[in-house]
């Protein structure tokens, strides 16, 4: 709503339910600018590629599982344009008690071969405001992912900052071990490096921010004087996060290895998040215990 009081080009388009989106919040404030098409997603990004060829900066709130079905849209009607859209990827991960239907697991897979498209995803509530108006400023497509449900409650500052896409926040440094955390998996990437500085292993720890464009200096930079790469996404491994690490490594001729802690090749069950992560494997045990071979050779 800030946005829109200062962009008069915002609009702000659903193809899910307003109160799931949050834009019910934006609806009173700037009813003549908020579109709601149903659950009608093909006909929400075409929608938005329309208005964005009249000069207006739409933002199209679509739960990440449901923005698949606007696939074509997405490649032919937006990408292909080069159209400033801005897809809000609410459920971006696991959606708990909302079940296989709702888990959010596959959009960097689906999203990051399309040209011309952003994708970036926010490690707390601060830095989504910075990507909402960094996509408010950006002239070609852009996508944001993030959770369902509360954030970390960080502090969100008076004003946005616009951040380089494609440039990745170094939280802490180390050499032996290089920790990569794309969006909401922070908390565990940081838990990862305590414990690993527990046992004399001082690792980094860096907020990719951008699965498109992926930050290849930084990726460079750290990668060539480690031992073990680790990567942590809530999406599914085929074609994620940690694919995109693998990928650049190989464009590189860089050998390190990588350490991938995400969701398996399976859909995932209904369940308390917790619990679900638990039991496939997205934990910081169970990173330990896939990082133990190469943390022997260190000590």
């Amino acid at each position: 709503s800030k946005l829109a009081d200062q962009d008069p080009r915002i609009v702000a388009i659903t193809g899910a339910m307003p109160n799931g989106t949050g834009l019910d919040r934006f609806q009173p404030k700037h009813p003549d600018r908020y579109f709601d098409v149903g659950i009608a997603e093909e006909h929400a990004v075409l929608f938005a590629a329309g208005m964005a060829t009249k000069g207006f900066k739409p933002f199209c709130a679509i739960y990440s599982t449901f923005l698949q079905r606007a696939y074509d849209q997405i490649i032919h009607d937006v990408c292909l344009q080069n159209l400033p859209v801005v897809f809000c990827m609410d459920r971006g991960g696991l959606s708990g008690d909302d079940g296989p239907t709702h888990h959010g697991l596959f959009d960097i897979s689906y999203l990051r071969g399309v040209p011309n498209l952003v994708h970036m995803s926010p490690k707390d509530e601060d830095e989504f405001v910075d990507m909402l108006y960094t996509a408010s400023l950006h002239k070609g497509p852009s996508a944001i992912r993030y959770p369902r449900g509360t954030g970390p409650n960080a502090a969100i500052k008076k004003t946005p900052l616009a951040l380089p896409i494609g440039k990745a926040e170094v939280i802490r440094h180390g050499k032996k071990v290089v920790i990569w955390s794309y969006g909401q998996m922070l908390p565990m990437a940081l838990k990862l490096s305590d414990e690993l500085k527990e046992e004399g292993i001082e690792a980094a720890v860096i907020n990719a921010r951008f699965a498109k464009p992926l930050d290849t200096a930084m990726l460079e930079l750290f990668a060539k004087s480690a031992d073990v790469i680790v990567t942590f996404e809530d999406h599914v491994l085929k074609g994620g996060f940690g694919s995109v690490i693998l990928e650049e490594l190989a464009e590189l001729g860089i050998s390190t290895p990588v350490v991938r802690v995400g969701w398996p090749d399976e859909f995932v069950d209904h369940g308390k998040p917790d619990a679900l992560r638990e039991r496939y494997g997205l934990s910081v045990a169970a990173a330990k215990e896939k990082l133990a071979p190469y943390l022997a050779r260190i000590k």
